[in-house]
């Protein structure tokens, strides 16, 4: 515990002095810079496989009051995307209060980096929605000076692509922020999608996308009157837009079904409409228009279309069962090619093992914290922020200093600088095995019984979709 306790001060101390506030501008000092690059490089090219950022034109310039609104897709990944998004601004963000209370270090260092807690009836209770009004004071005076705040109206993340209930705090607040100020200040709302390709695990894709700001000006006179009805329709055009931009499956009842559909007869269907499956943007389209294409059909034959998604289940537990994967039926290796496999796995076996220093531990200490919390979607968002304010600066530091002091500077300084690549190497080393495990358990089950009834029922799930698709 000592050894969280020295780090998470470290980062508390670090993180206090990132960022100079000016009226109307947030004037980012050298160590916030540093910290922010820190972060993308982590985000960019060792968390996600690639990152998509799209209409950052969007954004206002610096020193226009504007309320982000997202949805919320994946815990603390969200904003940390929002913020290595923006150059010239450092937004404040309102979180699900309760993450406060995991521990008073993590608190801390969350309202250090600019994220205010957010206390929701639902969650925290009615007694504590009063605490809300400071919070909400802050929010305001950060506005009203030219700032940027970041706000999840659906209060809490989802654990599926679909949009919540949105709760009218956000539009109250950014309507209190410009009373501060006697309606004189023109304040902006900006919608944002967040779409992740996969939520957990590393070298996923993940999309971000700004809409176009909703100016509350023209608002103002009937807020003065009709407050609620003002709040209303701005609430109305910040939803459209982010309804526009994301992946919307609200067949929650079927939601597995299509889920699993989408990413697997889903890719073929992108290809087949002009897509491409392996860019996250164009799959984010394919996928929309996959779902509309279904709620179509299901509206015209809901009977066939629900026996569809009945038989996806059965199909999806089959191959959950025997442990293959979906695209072993379009294509499996030859024992040739899977002997080969072998042949390179063992050959870089000995790379794999020289990699796991301290990448092992990076990638297990977040267990340690996730084995408390219930909600799996907070997964990857401990396993960034752990290993990016503790276990890579701490590891990595003492990896350079262990070296150097027993071998030499500039080995341990490559060394130092190589490791995170190393650790990428590791990854994609053990999905490589657990890949070729799967090649290897589909060709033993050529011809049994249980694969050709899986074989068949697919066949059967893609010609009925072929069929209602048309």
């Amino acid at each position: 515990m000592a050894f969280f306790v020295k780090n998470y001060t470290f980062a508390v101390i670090l993180v206090k002095n990132l960022v100079i506030v000016k009226k109307g501008k947030s004037r980012q000092g050298i160590i916030y810079r540093v910290f922010r690059a820190y972060l993308r490089f982590v985000h960019d090219k060792l968390f996600y496989r690639k990152s998509y950022r799209l209409n950052t034109c969007n954004i206002p310039k610096d020193g226009t009051p504007v309320l982000i609104a997202s949805n919320h897709q994946n815990c603390l990944c969200d904003p940390v995307g929002v913020i290595v998004s923006f150059k010239d601004r450092k937004p404040s963000a309102l979180a699900r209060a309760d993450v406060f209370s995991v521990h008073p270090l993590i608190g801390g260092i969350l309202r250090k980096m600019g994220l205010l807690p957010a206390y929701r009836l639902t969650f925290d209770g009615e007694e504590s929605l009063g605490k809300n009004k400071e919070v909400f004071n802050v929010s305001g005076n950060e506005l009203v000076g030219g700032r940027s705040i970041l706000i999840y109206p659906e209060g809490a993340h989802q654990d599926k692509h679909w949009l919540g209930d949105f709760s009218f705090g956000y539009t109250k607040m950014a309507f209190e922020a410009a009373e501060l100020d006697d309606f004189r200040t023109e304040i902006f709302i900006l919608p944002c999608c967040n779409h992740y390709s996969d939520y957990y695990g590393l070298q996923k894709d993940v999309l971000l996308c700004y809409g176009t700001p909703v100016s509350l000006m023209p608002f103002y006179e009937l807020y003065k009157t009709k407050p609620r009805t003002a709040q209303r329709q701005v609430n109305t055009l910040v939803r459209e837009q982010m309804n526009g931009m994301m992946l919307n499956i609200t067949d929650l009842d079927n939601y597995g079904a299509v889920d699993f559909l989408r990413n697997t007869y889903g890719l073929g269907y992108a290809a087949k409409n002009g897509f491409r499956a392996d860019c996250l943007p164009e799959k984010l389209e394919s996928d929309r228009l996959f779902f509309e294409s279904l709620e179509k059909a299901k509206a015209a034959d809901s009977v066939s279309v629900q026996q569809v998604y009945d038989d996806t289940l059965k199909y999806e537990e089959g191959i959950r069962t025997l442990r293959i994967s979906d695209s072993n039926f379009d294509h499996t290796p030859s024992w040739g090619a899977i002997f080969a496999s072998i042949v390179a796995i063992v050959a870089l076996f000995p790379v794999w093992l020289f990699s796991l220093w301290p990448n092992i531990i990076i990638y297990k200490v977040p267990e340690l914290v996730l084995h408390r919390v219930k909600d799996k979607m907070f997964y990857n968002s401990f396993l960034y922020g752990i290993s990016v304010l503790v276990t890579m600066p701490l590891l990595y530091t003492l990896t350079f200093v262990v070296v150097g002091v027993y071998v030499n500077v500039w080995v341990a300084l490559v060394y130092a600088l190589a490791l995170p690549w190393l650790g990428l190497f590791a990854w994609h080393y053990s999905r490589y095995v657990a890949k070729t495990v799967r090649h290897i358990r589909f060709r033993r089950l050529a011809r049994t019984d249980k694969l050709e009834a899986l074989r068949h029922l697919r066949t059967m799930i893609y010609e009925k979709l072929n069929n209602i698709l048309e």
